[in-house]
């Protein structure tokens, strides 16, 4: 009695624990993948929020979402500049980026901005919760924050311009979502625009249009200056559409070949 007793006590453990490692794999197989391959899942998330929220998860995957394989770090309050991947301003880390890579801009405080020109496919990310958190302020004498002459995108960032142009875009396909754009208000906001493109569109025999070179703005708060968008290509402001709050105005258009 006390051996069978004891060989069914064995197959219950046996079990018990074929199950409990059942159970393991299928709840968290990822934590079981090594810290290379687990980099490489987070490389396929969106900075923002996705890849951002990882970080919240445990110490681990907060050191994977946030190495500098996945995304620069600009951050005037760091004083050891030899930590790779850290930049005390933004000019710098768009040098140094490669194509591809995703740029965030360390919240709190404001980070000067002029002319800064942006040749390659960017991605630059505000690190606050709100666009206001991360401010990027283009003094006046300068003719825009940021120019782009590639296919970039800016999320979650606020630019701020006294006279000239927050954004200048020469060509690619420029993306705004989330973000904040402020010309200063002054007697001369006529001389000042949000958005300027000078960009012409590239016109093929197919109907594809992805190729060529157009602004999208999602979520966005504009504000001041004498328009939101002057264009001086070929390139026109449409699907345009407005969503009034009690305070701001966030608007979604594109600015593309008609």
């Amino acid at each position: 009695m006390e051996d069978e007793d004891k060989i069914n006590s064995e197959r219950s453990t046996k079990r018990f624990k074929s199950k409990t490692m059942k159970n393991n794999f299928f709840i968290a197989p990822i934590n079981n993948l090594d810290d290379g391959c687990l980099m490489h899942v987070f490389s396929f998330l969106s900075p923002i929020p996705d890849r951002y929220n990882t970080a919240l998860v445990c110490h681990r995957w907060n050191y994977l979402a946030c190495h500098p394989r996945l995304w620069l770090r600009v951050d005037q309050s760091v004083k050891d500049l030899s930590e790779p991947g850290v930049f005390p301003d933004l000019k710098t880390a768009v040098s140094v980026a490669r194509p591809g890579d995703t740029i965030l801009i360390a919240a709190g405080g404001s980070h000067p901005v002029s002319n800064i020109q942006i040749k390659k496919q960017l991605c630059l990310v505000g690190g606050g919760e709100l666009p206001d958190e991360t401010t990027l302020i283009c003094s006046r004498g300068s003719d825009s924050a940021l120019e782009f002459l590639s296919t970039c995108k800016l999320a979650n960032l606020t630019v701020k311009a006294e006279l000239g142009c927050c954004l200048l875009h020469r060509s690619g396909r420029l993306t705004i979502d989330g973000c904040v754009l402020q010309c200063e208000t002054n007697p001369l906001d006529f001389l000042s625009c949000p958005i300027v493109s000078t960009a012409r569109s590239c016109i093929t025999s197919t109907p594809m249009k992805s190729n060529g070179d157009s602004v999208t703005v999602l979520h966005t708060r504009i504000e001041g200056g004498a328009k939101a968008v002057l264009t001086s290509g070929d390139l026109v402001l449409q699907r345009v559409r407005v969503i009034y709050t009690r305070t701001y105005l966030y608007f979604w258009f594109d600015v593309d070949h008609q």
